[in-house]
Order: C-alpha cells, then sequence, then structure tokens
C-alpha cells in the first residue's frame, strides 16, 4: 500500500512539472535577444502593414516580419497576438506546437520566420482564446461572431530585449 502511495505521488509530480514548462525571459538579464524555435536572424524582417498588403493579392506568404506583442495567452505562452501602428493585428501560433513564449512580454518587439495567411475563427476558438487571455466573462459572452483575421504560423521567434 505504501509503495503504491509513493509510486503515484512521484508520478503525479512529474506530470505536474511537465505540464508548467514555462520559458524564462532571459532577454532583462542580458541585454540580448532571444531565439524560440527554430534558430532564425532578423534579416529581411517586414512590417506587419507590409505582410497584410501582400495578402491582399495571396492566400499565403512564407515572410519574416517584424511586429509588437500585444497580449500572449496566459495559460502555456502557446500563441500571441502582435500589432503595429498602422492597426495591424497578427494572431501568432508556433509550428507543431513545439515552443512557447514568456507570458509577460506584452509590449515587447519580437520578430518571426513563417508562415502568414487569412483564415476566419469561429466563435468557439474566439472564446478559448479570450478565456486564455484571461479576459472576463461578459468579454467572452460578447464574442458572437466568427472573424476574418491576419495569422501567422511561426517557425521561429527573436524576442528582442526591451527599450529601456
Amino acid at each position: 500500500m505504501l509503495r503504491k502511495f509513493f509510486f503515484f505521488a512521484i508520478l503525479a509530480s512529474f506530470f505536474l512539472a511537465c505540464g508548467n514548462e514555462q520559458p524564462a525571459d532571459t532577454t532583462q538579464q542580458t541585454g540580448q535577444p532571444q531565439t524560440f524555435g527554430e534558430a532564425i536572424t532578423a534579416d529581411g524582417a517586414v512590417s506587419l502593414a507590409d505582410v497584410a498588403t501582400q495578402l491582399q493579392s495571396a492566400d499565403s506568404l512564407q515572410v519574416k516580419v517584424k511586429g509588437k506583442v500585444e497580449s500572449v495567452c496566459q495559460v502555456k505562452g502557446c500563441w500571441m497576438n502582435l500589432s503595429d501602428e498602422q492597426a495591424n493585428n497578427v494572431f501568432v501560433q508556433f509550428k507543431d506546437y513545439g515552443f512557447f513564449m514568456p507570458k509577460d512580454i506584452a509590449g515587447r518587439e519580437v520578430i518571426l520566420d513563417g508562415y502568414a495567411f487569412r483564415e476566419v475563427t469561429s466563435v468557439e476558438d474566439l472564446k478559448h482564446f479570450a478565456e486564455d487571455e484571461g479576459k472576463s466573462k461578459e468579454e467572452i459572452a460578447a464574442i458572437t461572431e466568427p472573424k476574418e483575421e491576419l495569422k501567422f504560423m511561426a517557425n521561429g521567434v527573436i524576442l528582442l530585449p526591451a527599450k529601456l
């Protein structure tokens, strides 16, 4: 009986430790960019406005883009929203759910390499993402229509150091 208890206690602690993986933001301490996913460079990054313009005449686009983090999934860091000064927004997910971002990087600049496209997001998914973001029940209940939006599947991300 005691052996079973210890076995399950060890097993439970293993699963709890694995489920809370959260990348650390080391850019604050080092002042150096930090890479998530595939190693990429900043060379050739374009603005969100450029991507939005190019997607007016294409279904999808392999591109490197620079933007400001508007929000991050507060459950795991498994998605983020980017924005720019021209009110362009993009919803970003990570290839094969293979990496996550720190949850406290709103307001920071990133460079993404991957695949941009337009897609309609269902009401159910919009509500799920709103929950992940920590929105109120009233804000979530107000979501009643699907939304066509610019999306991005990132292979790699560079988190730039915060500006002082």
